[in-house]
């Protein structure tokens, strides 16, 4: 992990750490964050808190991302629209099959070459190619494995990519409360650490393992079965 230096700072590193926390994994403003410190008895101003998560929070997601397990093999991936000063730009996204946020990449295109550098910026992050990949109908995807040589078996459909498409509303959410992003870059940095701190609280990897979770879908859909063949 890499260490954190809270030297030259007026405040504690428990209170910093707190205030970053609350703005990366609740929808709230720096405002609000400075609200809650406030009821606290912390006298800490909004521009305070930008500056903490802009210096310490990429550091933070970097090893809170390093203590991750590694994920499953079985990914879903997804673009959505984003506006960005007034540009239309897109959000890809990555997920494993237990919502475990892979990578978050923003470009300007939704082609074959937009959808390769994503592939190849995930394949490099995690060091392993999946089994399953589940797509929406776009064909750049298909184009970029086939030119990649991904041999993972791909999936496409209307509904097979919820699980993505869940994902992206707690973003939804976070661009709504913020007023849409202010530039590219900015929009990156919060999307990556807004990915990490949300896969620390994702409870399919908190409460139960993933044999645990595979044992449970497979007994689910023989009661579904039976259940069905009994009617």
């Amino acid at each position: 992990m890499q260490p954190i230096s809270y030297a030259r700072h007026q405040f504690p590193p428990a209170v910093i750490q707190h205030a970053v926390w609350l703005y990366l994994r609740f929808t709230l403003s720096y405002r609000d964050v400075e609200d809650l410190l406030a009821e606290r008895g912390l006298d800490v101003s909004y521009e305070t808190i930008r500056r903490w998560v802009g210096k310490f929070g990429p550091v933070i997601a970097r090893n809170l991302r390093r203590l991750r397990p590694r994920p499953s093999s079985c990914w879903h991936l997804d673009e959505m629209v984003v506006r960005i000063n007034g540009r239309r730009m897109y959000l890809w996204r990555a997920v494993d099959d237990e919502g475990e946020v892979l990578e978050v990449l923003i470009q300007r295109r939704r082609n074959k070459a937009a959808a390769r550098k994503f592939i190849c910026k995930l394949l490099k992050k995690h060091g392993f190619a999946p089994t399953r990949v589940t797509t929406d109908k776009l064909r750049s995807y298909g184009a970029a494995f086939k030119e990649i040589g991904l041999s993972a078996d791909h999936e496409q459909g209307i509904y097979q990519n919820n699980r993505t498409e869940v994902s992206h509303q707690h973003l939804r959410r976070r661009e709504r409360k913020m007023q849409r992003f202010k530039s590219p870059g900015s929009a990156q940095r919060f999307a990556s650490m807004h990915a990490s701190t949300y896969n620390g609280f994702n409870v399919q990897r908190h409460l139960i393992s993933r044999r645990t979770l595979r044992t449970f879908r497979v007994q689910a859909m023989a009661d579904r079965n039976a259940a069905a063949a009994a009617a």
